[in-house]
């Protein structure tokens, strides 16, 4: 099996107190494999509103490979691509917002609600060589 260029994939989510909860965490599953676990911490937003941060941290190879396997289904992944050189900072790590409404309809778009943080593995840690790094594991060619 080849090897996947990221350390780790943190996904989160925020549950404002107008969503549904289990719609919510219905939308962070569509990128996650089976059964995965899901972190809740409950907070108070500036007006004293109930939000709930959902968020999981994806480590295992098998696990990453699943995440990346749904992000490439983003209609527009060569956009995607062209911007990397913006999306990989120099601390080699991957940001992508993702559409929270379309996840729940287990669609896969960009846009708000979920965000994706990915730490790319680079020897040296370079942007450049994660930039590449990700751009193959994206394209799928870990």
């Amino acid at each position: 099996m080849p090897r996947v260029p990221f350390h780790y994939v943190d996904l989160r989510t925020f549950c404002y107190e107008t969503e549904d909860e289990k719609r919510v965490l219905d939308a962070l599953r569509t990128f996650l494999p089976e059964d995965f676990e899901i972190d809740r911490m409950e907070n108070k937003g500036h007006h004293g509103d109930r939000i709930i941060v959902f968020s999981a941290r994806v480590e295992r190879a098998d696990e990453i490979r699943h995440v990346l396997s749904k992000v490439r289904e983003l209609p527009d992944l060569e956009g995607l691509l062209d911007e990397l050189d913006d999306r990989v900072t120099d601390n080699t790590e991957f940001f992508l917002r993702l559409d929270k409404q379309a996840a729940f309809k287990g669609e896969v778009r960009r846009g708000g609600g979920l965000t994706l943080r990915a730490k790319v593995e680079a020897y040296p840690a370079k942007k450049e060589a994660a930039v590449e790094n990700a751009r193959e594991a994206l394209l799928g060619e870990e």
